[in-house]
């Protein structure tokens, strides 16, 4: 029996699109993907539609704006704030109408607390990561406007029989290796213990309301599943390309406790498409190299592109999006098959 949101055979998508049409991209999105559609982002927009900036913008009560060196906390919202909270609404807006009729689970992405707080900048300039108080703010705030966000997407998409909530945290094997760069560029920033990066993580998680599924993308190679697993999230998106064979015990210890995962096997940026078995290729010879059962590969694993698809071309974000859903029918297939 399927225990996850999702049917059988499922392909979804990171979360960019190119462009700046929000409407011609959510349908995209619903007819390319129609077992797993999610909400798009248009990073292409400018300031404000940037990963950052649209999750700065969900912080209760911890105003930002946008100094040269990028995104900072400041004591009243700037105007590029209230831009992102524009975008944000004008896309739930689209997302509202396109949504008409659907029934089924369905995906939202913001960037993760970890990455976030390696990103936005205390008032006096160092970045948050930087002071462990003012992580655990940060942790708060964005826990709860992210539940809020939820919330919206709830109402705006009443046929959602489960929302997946993908926590983007491009950022966190640096924030674990310490090589994220301090404000000045000069230095690096401590590291972060793998216990606190739990905690921190899981206080995130933890404030969703029910019916939640959440996960976690990095497609940063040394994806941390430890990690992510310990913090509650219930799936994990990465690259299929950076999988090395010495991550695939943790793999294998993932997949035997039912993490679902969100698998890219498509670049996320122009180039000419490989047929479907190709594209299915990574997932179908992990599952045979761990010695799961067939059966279940096609349950646990959604096949998706190795990235976002912001820095592809409209043509060709439609056409990934249609051959991941079409090779992730391959997955039902015997992967002992030749």
């Amino acid at each position: 029996m399927n225990t996850f949101p999702w049917s059988e055979a499922t392909a979804t998508g990171v979360g960019s699109h190119p462009g700046e049409d929000h409407a011609e991209a959510v349908k995209v999105v619903f007819g390319e993907i129609p077992a797993l559609p999610y909400l798009p982002e248009l990073p292409g927009r400018g300031v404000g539609a940037d990963m950052i900036g649209r999750a700065a913008s969900l912080l209760v009560e911890l105003p930002v704006e946008v100094q040269p060196s990028g995104w900072r906390f400041t004591d009243r919202p700037g105007r590029d704030a209230k831009r992102a909270r524009d975008h944000l609404t004008r896309d739930l807006d689209a997302l509202e109408e396109a949504a008409q009729g659907y029934q089924g689970p369905f995906k939202i992405q913001a960037c993760g607390p970890w990455t976030l707080a390696g990103a936005v900048e205390l008032r006096h300039g160092d970045k948050t990561l930087a002071d462990a108080g003012a992580v655990r703010d940060l942790v708060e705030s964005f826990g709860e406007g992210l539940a809020a966000h939820v919330a919206e997407v709830r109402k705006r998409v009443p046929g959602a029989t489960e929302i997946v909530v993908q926590l983007d945290e491009p950022g966190l094997p640096g924030v674990l290796a310490g090589t994220v760069p301090t404000a000045s560029g000069f230095g690096r920033l401590r590291a972060v213990e793998a216990p606190v990066a739990v905690e921190r993580l899981r206080e995130v998680l933890a404030a969703l309301p029910g019916g939640t599924f959440p996960i976690v993308h990095c497609c940063a190679p040394g994806v941390p599943l430890q990690v992510v697993r310990r913090a509650g999230a219930r799936g994990v998106s990465l690259d299929a390309s950076l999988l090395r064979r010495r991550d695939e015990d943790a793999v294998g210890e993932a997949v035997e406790a039912g993490t679902a995962f969100f698998l890219g096997v498509v670049p996320g940026v122009d180039t000419a498409l490989p047929d479907v078995g190709v594209v299915a290729r990574p997932a179908v010879e992990l599952w045979r190299r761990l010695g799961f059962p067939p059966a279940t590969l096609a349950s646990q694993v959604v096949l998706t592109p190795s990235c976002g698809l912001a820095g592809a071309s409209p043509a060709y974000a439609k056409a990934a999006l249609a051959r991941c859903r079409q090779a992730a029918l391959v997955l039902r297939e015997d992967p002992g098959e030749e």
